[in-house]
């Protein structure tokens, strides 16, 4: 399947429970399913993504869609606004200038795994959510 023909992707931490919570935020959120996963640690991530930093603490959620590649809290923000509903509201964020959005941004990605925990393997979709799922 071509690219462009896929829907939406949000590459993730598989292992990261902030990132997980957000993955289950959008699946709980997304009704029409239109966002699909895949973790970072990943082969479709190392097929689409270009090199990730070495340490994962550097790593941000990436959002990929129709107009491109996104990173840091434009993902977050892009996300947001694929998804709807209240969370669209993050998009009132665009008006703060990306030179402040992001450092804030890497400062709670920096300490995620402190903050709100660390798996020990990657996530396992449940049978129902698999197919939104990307190896």
């Amino acid at each position: 399947m071509p690219l462009e023909a896929e829907p939406p992707i949000l590459f993730f931490d598989g292992v990261c429970a902030l990132c997980n919570a957000t993955v289950d935020a959008v699946l709980a959120a997304g009704r029409r399913g239109e966002v699909r996963f895949a973790p970072i640690q990943g082969e479709t991530a190392k097929r689409l993504l270009p090199p990730l930093p070495e340490d994962p603490l550097e790593w941000t959620l990436l959002y990929l869609d129709e107009r491109g590649l996104h990173q840091v809290s434009d993902a977050a923000i892009e996300l947001a606004r694929r998804v709807g509903g209240v969370y669209a509201l993050a998009g009132l964020l665009r008006v703060i200038p990306r030179a402040l959005r992001d450092p804030v941004y890497r400062w709670v990605a920096r300490n995620r795994y402190r903050w709100f925990g660390k798996r020990d393997s990657c996530r396992v979709p449940s049978p129902e959510e698999r197919e939104r799922f990307l190896p």
